[in-house]
């Protein structure tokens, strides 16, 4: 999901085009990740969550071996939205079934467990990709992705045969997401979670580009730099059990908020390097504290339809994700590429603030819906 991030100016440099145009890579993937989540989900409810995971997983190496034979800008882009057509069966239905599994009360450090282990490929992503363009040129980034994909998928294809039976969730999948969209509790969480992807991960694209412009850093620390958001959210999920225990998840929100604004300001207008990994770190742990809220009150969107919830849930925060890498492709061709940052800031804090006051309700009460 984040290799292309420090591949930008490579990419940019590759095709005669500008990172603007060079970050549509990254929107395709957004916009295919956004809208195939809508399909995926019945099919986990229906045949197993984890068979359909492993089957996605290996349906990911052919995008990223297109990616590599790409020979034209938009050769790239098509094998990008094929990856992130499949890839967009992974992450959520992984989600799903830790909310089939885990009671509500341990699930919140659950889903940070795994939220570390996405954070690891976050860091792998945003680092590794910089340092092996650097090296030896983006297209084996792409290579290695589609090894890993390749025995991954296999390895959680044998594993999938222990998977829970199907529901028949799955077989009523429109009518549960008509369901679920008639919620006005669902509805409210699923607005702030496309404004959040919008904003966070909008901004999150062009650290790499913004590093290198107003920097002169080489691809592989630009991508280094970056990965220090990802350092920041592994950091959270160390302590986010001994967190939600002293501060509750409106205390979790609007902490994030506060940490999201400081460390997105200061990519914006702090013109010292060396403070630039604290910023991504600050900015990171911000991210997951707010976003971890809002993915566990999600697992209890729709227990009965768990698959469709997720899928509705990652849909719309890569749908936000894709129109703020537009945005800020926009503004990062016609303004300035700090104001990315700085609207992101701003922007997450008011979310934050107003997500806490919804939260504040569940933690005065010390139950769950």
């Amino acid at each position: 999901m984040r290799a292309c991030d420090a591949l930008l100016p490579a990419l940019a440099a590759e095709f005669s085009v500008t990172v603007g145009q060079a970050a549509g890579v990254i929107f395709v993937f957004a916009v295919a990740y956004g809208v195939f989540q809508l399909g995926f989900g019945p099919l986990g409810d229906r045949y197993g969550k984890l068979r359909i995971i492993a089957l996605c997983a290996l349906a990911c190496v052919i995008g990223n071996a297109g990616a590599f034979f790409a020979s034209s800008l938009d050769w790239l882009v098509a094998a990008r939205t094929v990856s992130g057509a499949f890839a967009a069966g992974i992450f959520p239905l992984a989600m799903a079934w830790l909310g089939d599994n885990v009671p509500y009360d341990q699930r919140q450090v659950a889903l940070a467990r795994l939220v570390s282990a996405g954070v690891t490929g976050m860091l792998a992503g945003q680092w590794l990709s910089g340092l092996i363009a650097e090296w030896i040129g983006w297209r084996p980034v792409f290579a290695l992705i589609a090894v890993v994909f390749l025995a991954a998928g296999g390895l959680l294809l044998r594993t999938a045969r222990g998977d829970a039976p199907p529901t028949t969730a799955g077989r009523k999948g429109r009518p549960a997401m008509l369901g679920i969209l008639a919620l006005p509790r669902a509805r409210w969480l699923l607005a702030v979670t496309t404004i959040e992807g919008a904003f966070a991960f909008g901004a999150i694209a062009f650290v790499p580009s913004l590093l290198q412009g107003h920097h002169a850093v080489s691809l592989s620390m630009a991508g280094g730099i970056a990965a220090c958001y990802g350092v920041g959210g592994f950091l959270y999920t160390r302590v986010a059990g001994r967190l939600l225990r002293r501060i509750g998840e409106s205390g979790l929100a609007r902490l994030g908020g506060v940490l999201l604004c400081v460390g997105y300001l200061s990519l914006a207008y702090v013109p010292v390097l060396a403070w630039a990994p604290a910023a991504c770190v600050l900015a990171g742990f911000g991210f997951y504290c707010l976003h971890n809220t809002l993915q566990t009150n999600a697992t209890q969107m729709a227990p009965s339809a768990r698959g469709v919830a997720m899928s509705l849930f990652a849909c719309v925060l890569f749908l936000g994700q894709s129109v703020g890498v537009l945005a800020g492709a926009w503004i990062a061709d016609h303004l300035a590429d700090s104001l990315i940052f700085a609207t992101a800031g701003v922007g997450l804090l008011a979310l934050s603030l107003v997500a806490a006051r919804r939260f504040q309700t569940r933690d005065n009460r010390g139950t769950s819906t």
